[in-house]
C-alpha cells in the first residue's frame, strides 16, 4: 500500500510479522473469546515475545523505537484483528514515550528495559471524577515532603489500571503565584507503593477484557527521582506531547476496526442473496460500500499525515486532534454501514459487526472527546501555529 512505500525492509517485516500474527491465531478465534468473556493470556504473551510492548521505546533499552508512521501501522494492523489487542499496548506506549522522551537517563534505565519486555505495564492517571477534559482542574495533589512527595487523589477511567504496574500520575504540585494557576507535575507511581489501590472497575459496553478502574492515591511516598523529568511544573508540557503520540495511537486504532468492519460488510454482502443475486450487485448496498471505503481511506491517510509531521518535529496537536476525529468519527459511520449491510444479523452477537458497532464510540470520547479535539483545531487555526499544514493562500 502506498503509506508504506517509505517503509525500510526491516520496518516491513515487523509489520508483516504482526499482520501474519493477526490473520492466523487472532482473528479466527476473537468471536470464541468475546463471546466466553476469556481473558487472552495467550495472546498477551505472544504480543510480549513479539516485543509489541516496546513499540515505542528506543533500541538501547530494548525496544523497537520504531518510527511514527510503522508504529501507527502496526496499531492500525492489530486493531483490524481485535482492538482490545491494541488497547492492551496503547497507554503502555504512550507511558513509555513520555519516559524515552521526556524523562530522566535514570528513569529511562530504571524503567524502560521491563517495559520492552512487558513485565512493567504502563498506565495513565489522568482524569478524576471531576476533572476530565479540563485536566487544570484536577485535584490529585503532591506535596513535598524533606526530599519526597506524598501523593493524594483519586483517578478514574484507568485503562489497564488492574494489571499495569506503573502509573503515570498527573498531580498539583504548586500554584502559580501570578496567575493563581496550579502548576502541574507528571509522577512515576510504581502500584506496588503503599497507599495504591484498585477501588473499582468499571463495566463497559464493549472492551470487557480490558480492565478499566478507579485508582485511590492515599498518602503514597515517592521519592523526588519519580517526577518525570525531574523537575517539577512540566507535567502538562510532557503530557501533551506525549498524548499527540496517544491519539495518532487511538486514530490508528479506529482505522483498524474501521478496516474490519468493512471486510465483514463486502464478505458479507458477498455471501448473502436476495432476489437471486448476492447483495453485493445491489446498487444501494454497492453506493454505501463506496462510501464506507472512501472515508476509511481518508482517515488512514490523515492519521499517517499526522505521525509524519509527528516525526518530523513539527507542532502536531492540530493534526493529531484531527486524525483522531476523523478516523473515530468514520469508524462509528463505517461500522453502522456494516451493520446496516449486515441487516437483522448485524444486531446479533453470533456476528462481529454486533461487537465492531459496540466498540466504535470509544474512539470518540477516548483520548480527549471528539468536541475537545475540534476546539483545539480551531484555535491552532486561528493563532496560525500550524498553518502550513492547511496550505492556505496567501
Amino acid at each position: 500500500m502506498s503509506q508504506f512505500n517509505d517503509f525500510n525492509d526491516v520496518e516491513k517485516e515487523i509489520l508483516e510479522t504482526v499482520r501474519k500474527y493477526i490473520a492466523k491465531e487472532v482473528r479466527p478465534n476473537v468471536q470464541q473469546l468475546e463471546l466466553s468473556k476469556t481473558f487472552p493470556a495467550e495472546m498477551l504473551a505472544a504480543m510480549k515475545e513479539m516485543g509489541l510492548f516496546g513499540l515505542a521505546i528506543p533500541e538501547e533499552y530494548g525496544g523497537y523505537q520504531l518510527r511514527l508512521p510503522v508504529f501507527a501501522a502496526v496499531m492500525e494492523t492489530i486493531a483490524a484483528g481485535w482492538t482490545t489487542l491494541a488497547a492492551f499496548i496503547n497507554s503502555h506506549c504512550t507511558v513509555a514515550y513520555a519516559i524515552s522522551k521526556h524523562g530522566t537517563e535514570e528513569q529511562k534505565r530504571q524503567y524502560l528495559p521491563l517495559m520492552a519486555t512487558g513485565e512493567h505495564r504502563g498506565a495513565l492517571c489522568l482524569t478524576e471524577p471531576a476533572a476530565g477534559s479540563d485536566l487544570q482542574s484536577i485535584t490529585t495533589v503532591a506535596s513535598q515532603d524533606d526530599s519526597d512527595f506524598v501523593i493524594n487523589g483519586t483517578k478514574i477511567f484507568v485503562t489497564n489500571g488492574e494489571r499495569a504496574t506503573l502509573l503515570l500520575t498527573l498531580a498539583r504540585t504548586s500554584v502559580d503565584a501570578e496567575t493563581g494557576r496550579p502548576r502541574l507535575s507528571l509522577f512515576l507511581v510504581e502500584k506496588s507503593f503503599p497507599g495504591v489501590t484498585v477501588e473499582s472497575e468499571f463495566h463497559k459496553m464493549a472492551y470487557t477484557q480490558v480492565d478499566t478502574v478507579e485508582i485511590l492515591l492515599s498518602k503514597v511516598k515517592v521519592p523526588a527521582t519519580a517526577v518525570v523529568g525531574g523537575k517539577t511544573g512540566l507535567g502538562m508540557r510532557h503530557l501533551l506531547d506525549s498524548l499527540e503520540v496517544g491519539r495518532i495511537a487511538i486514530a490508528a486504532s479506529a482505522v483498524g476496526l474501521a478496516a474490519n468492519a468493512l471486510a465483514e460488510a463486502k464478505r458479507y454482502a458477498s455471501e448473502r442473496s436476495s432476489f437471486g443475486v448476492t447483495i453485493d450487485k445491489h446498487q444501494a448496498v454497492q453506493l454505501r460500500m463506496a462510501d464506507m471505503a472512501t472515508k476509511l481511506v481518508a482517515a488512514r491517510l490523515m492519521t499517517a499525515e499526522a505521525a509524519r509531521a509527528k516525526e518530523a518535529g513539527h507542532r502536531a496537536d492540530m493534526l493529531s486532534g484531527m486524525a483522531k476525529l476523523l478516523a473515530s468519527e468514520s469508524a462509528k459511520e463505517i461500522c453502522e454501514d456494516a451493520l446496516r449491510i449486515h441487516g437483522g444479523y448485524g444486531y446479533i452477537n453470533e456476528f462481529p459487526v454486533e461487537r465492531l458497532y459496540r466498540e466504535a464510540p470509544l474512539y470518540i470520547v477516548g483520548e480527549g472527546t471528539n468536541d475537545i479535539q475540534k476546539i483545539v483545531i480551531a484555535r491552532r487555526i486561528i493563532d496560525g501555529s500550524e498553518v502550513d499544514a492547511l496550505g492556505l493562500p496567501a
